[in-house]
């Protein structure tokens, strides 16, 4: 399984490339500066080291996306799931609920997912 997990700071900067791909690595250094306070030699070591593990690409100065918002989202959401229930997503569910009320809205958003995953259909 490939691991598409990435540390705070590199979500952070992962963050702006996923909104703001193809971008110039100048201006990816210009929005890091203004959004993370991090010097043009942090934010080019990073793209550095993001382009080794392949979750963007630079050519000719301009990056792009490799590796999708999503893909990362789903394998940090996995990885927290198998570390922190055993895998049991109503282990999650439960202890997210713990105390808190939720809305009938939510209720029924929650109860079409569950269908929509085992395939049912309402």
């Amino acid at each position: 399984m490939d691991n598409y997990r990435l540390c705070d700071s590199e979500y952070r900067f992962m963050s702006i490339v996923w909104d703001n791909a193809p971008i110039s690595s100048g201006e990816l250094a210009r929005l890091c500066l203004e959004n993370l306070g991090w010097k043009k030699s942090t934010a080019y070591t990073v793209i550095k080291k993001l382009c080794e593990r392949n979750f963007i690409k630079s050519e000719n100065a301009v990056i792009t996306v490799v590796v999708p918002k999503e893909k990362v989202q789903l394998d940090e959401t996995e990885y927290f799931v198998d570390r922190t229930f055993g895998g049991s997503l109503s282990g999650l569910v439960a202890a997210f609920l713990n105390g808190r009320g939720i809305s009938d809205k939510e209720a029924e958003s929650l109860r079409r997912l569950i269908d929509e995953s085992r395939g049912a259909k309402l």
